[in-house]
C-alpha cells in the first residue's frame, strides 16, 4: 500500500510510534498522523473565508476552562486526543483572517506566507549562522536588500526581529552606540542624560526602550501632536531646546509612519531638517504604514525617507504576512555587529570554512532568531512587486469607500479623523436615542461608554471584531482596521449594517 495514501487506524497510538522513535511503520503513522492534521487545518482555513461562520466563538475564561481540557498528564495522551485537542484549540480561536476581523494592524491569512510557515516549521531552523541555515540567510539578505532600496537606500544593513517593539528597541541601541561608542565597554557613566523624543501618538515601545537601555521612561519626551495625529516639527525643536538648555544630550527622534491608533504619518522630511541642523539621529517606525512604500500612488505619505538613519518595518501588518515578521533597517552598514558583536567562540568561530560575514546571529542581542523571511520571500515571489502594489491600493480603496458609507450614514455614524492617512478608521456608532442630540463634549462621554458596551454585543454574537480605545482627550472609540486582502465592499457594509443592528437599542 502507498504510504501518502495510508488510512491507518492510528488513534490508540502515541507519539513513540511516529519518527523519530516509532519502529518500521513509523514513516506511515507518521504521514497518518500529519494527514490527519493537515485536514483540520485546511478546514480552518475554510472557514476563515466563509463569511457565513463567525468570527470567533465567544467563552469567558472561566467558561473555556470547562469546556477544554488543558491539564498536563503524567502519561502522554494517544494520538486520537492531540487530534482532538487541535480540533479544540482552533473551534475556540479567533478566525484573524476572516473579513470581518478588523480588530487589529495584523489581520488576513495569505495562503502562500502560510504555507511558507508550514515550511519554516518542518525545517525548524536557527538563524544565527550560515552552517545550519544556508538557504534562508541568502534568502534574508536577498530580501532585506530589496527593501532597502525601496526605502531609497543604496547601501545599509538589516535584521528581523521579534517584533516592531523590539526592532525600534534596535534602533535605538544602534544609534546610541554610533554617538556614544564608548557605551558598549564602559556603560552610561559619562554619557549624561540622553534623551529621546517621539509623537505623544507614538508606540509604547519608544518608552519601553527608554526603560530598557537606562535612560528612564521621564526622558523619552512625548512632543504634541495635531488634531490629525501627526507630532508637530515646532513642539519638537522647542522640545530639543529646552533639554539642551538642562544640559541633557538629546540624541533620538522617532517619526511614526502610521500611528496605531489614528494612523498619522509624522512629517519625515521636517523632522530630518530637525535632526540635521542638532545634529540627532532619526529613526522612522513605519512598522504600521511602511507597506505604503510598495504603492506609487500612496509612498508620498511617507515623502523625505530616504533622509532617515534608521527604519522599522513590519510586513505582518499592512502587507499580510503571517505574524510575525518585523524588519529594522539601517542606511550605514556595519553598525548592527559592532553594536552587538560579542564574538562567542563557540557559534561564531573566525576561521569556518565559508565567508563568516554570512554568520547574521552576532549582529542581534538574542542570539537565536526564527526563520521570519521564508514567508514573506515566497509571497513576494508569488505577487512580485506589482502584486504587492495592488494590495496595497486595495486596502486604501476599501477604506475610502469606508469614509463614504460612514458619510452617507451621519445619522448613525460619526468620524474622528475625516480624511485617515492610512487604513484606520476611527468612529462612534451613535444609537437611536442619541441621534437627535447636538454633538458635544458631554455626548462624546456617552457614546465612549456605549462603545464598550457594542464591543461587548459584538463579541458574544461572534460575528465581527473591531477595536476600540481611547485617545489622549477623546473618550472611547471604535478603530476599524483595514489591513486584510479578503475585504470587500459588501464586508464594510456588513459591518456598518451588523453594529446598527446590535447597537441601535443601546
Amino acid at each position: 500500500m502507498d504510504k501518502k495514501e495510508s488510512t491507518k487506524d492510528i488513534g490508540k497510538l502515541k507519539y513513540t510510534d511516529l519518527h523519530p522513535l516509532g519502529s518500521s511503520d513509523a514513516d506511515e503513522v507518521t504521514r497518518t498522523f500529519l494527514n490527519k492534521v493537515h485536514e483540520i487545518l485546511l478546514d480552518f482555513v475554510s472557514k476563515t473565508n466563509c463569511r457565513n461562520e463567525k468570527v470567533l466563538d465567544f467563552h469567558q475564561p472561566h467558561q473555556l476552562k470547562e469546556v477544554l481540557d488543558l491539564d498536563i498528564p503524567d502519561d502522554g495522551v494517544n494520538l486520537d486526543q492531540l487530534l482532538v485537542d487541535c480540533k479544540d484549540c482552533l473551534k475556540y480561536a479567533v478566525k484573524t483572517g476572516h473579513p470581518h476581523f478588523f480588530n487589529q494592524l495584523s489581520s488576513g491569512l495569505d495562503i502562500v506566507g502560510m504555507a511558507g510557515e508550514w515550511l519554516t516549521a518542518t525545517a525548524n531552523t536557527n538563524m544565527f549562522t550560515f552552517e545550519i541555515a544556508p538557504v534562508f540567510i541568502l534568502m534574508e539578505q536577498v530580501t532585506l536588500k530589496k527593501m532597502r532600496e525601496i526605502i531609497g537606500w543604496n547601501n545599509g544593513d538589516s535584521i528581523l526581529g521579534p517584533g516592531g517593539s523590539i526592532s525600534n528597541l534596535y534602533a535605538c541601541l544602534v544609534a546610541r552606540h554610533k554617538m556614544f561608542p564608548t557605551y558598549k565597554t564602559q556603560g552610561l557613566m559619562g554619557l549624561g542624560q540622553l534623551v529621546i523624543y517621539t509623537s505623544e501618538h507614538s508606540h509604547y515601545s519608544m518608552k519601553g526602550a527608554g526603560m530598557v537601555m537606562g535612560m528612564g521612561t521621564d526622558h523619552v519626551v512625548e512632543v504634541r501632536a495635531d488634531d490629525r495625529g501627526r507630532m508637530i516639527p515646532e513642539e519638537l525643536e522647542k522640545c530639543i531646546q529646552a533639554d539642551k538648555s538642562k544640559g541633557f544630550r538629546p540624541f533620538f527622534v522617532c517619526a511614526t509612519a502610521g500611528t496605531t491608533v489614528l494612523g498619522a504619518f509624522d512629517s519625515i522630511a521636517d523632522c530630518a531638517d530637525i535632526c540635521q541642523k542638532y545634529g540627532l539621529w532619526l529613526h522612522v517606525d513605519a512598522a504600521w504604514g511602511g507597506g505604503v512604500l510598495l504603492s506609487s500612488k500612496y509612498r508620498s505619505r511617507m515623502a523625505g525617507v530616504e533622509r532617515a538613519d534608521s527604519l522599522t518595518w513590519n510586513p505582518h501588518k499592512l502587507i499580510g504576512t503571517p505574524l510575525q515578521c518585523s524588519t529594522v533597517h539601517f542606511k550605514e552598514d556595519g553598525l548592527l555587529m559592532s553594536c552587538n558583536q560579542l564574538s562567542a567562540d563557540y557559534l561564531f568561530q573566525q576561521d569556518k570554512h565559508y565567508d563568516v560575514n554570512f554568520d547574521t546571529g552576532d549582529k542581534v542581542i538574542q542570539c537565536g532568531r526564527h526563520n521570519d523571511i521564508f514567508k514573506l520571500w515566497l509571497m513576494w515571489r508569488s505577487k512580485g512587486d506589482k502584486g504587492f502594489e495592488e494590495h496595497i491600493d486595495h486596502l486604501f480603496e476599501m477604506t475610502e469607500y469606508m469614509v463614504k458609507k460612514l458619510n452617507e450614514r451621519n445619522d448613525k455614524f460619526h468620524i474622528i479623523i475625516k480624511e485617515p492617512e492610512c487604513t484606520n478608521v476611527s468612529f462612534w456608532y451613535i444609537p437611536k436615542r442619541l441621534r437627535n442630540m447636538p454633538h458635544s463634549h458631554q455626548k462624546e462621554k456617552v457614546l465612549g461608554e456605549l462603545t464598550a458596551t457594542l464591543k461587548s454585543k459584538m463579541m458574544n454574537s461572534g460575528t465581527l471584531m473591531i477595536g476600540y480605545q481611547p485617545q489622549g482627550d477623546i473618550p472611547n472609540f471604535f478603530r476599524s482596521i483595514i489591513s486584510n486582502a479578503a475585504v470587500k465592499e459588501s464586508d464594510v457594509d456588513f459591518m456598518l449594517d451588523e453594529l446598527d443592528r446590535l447597537g441601535q437599542d443601546l
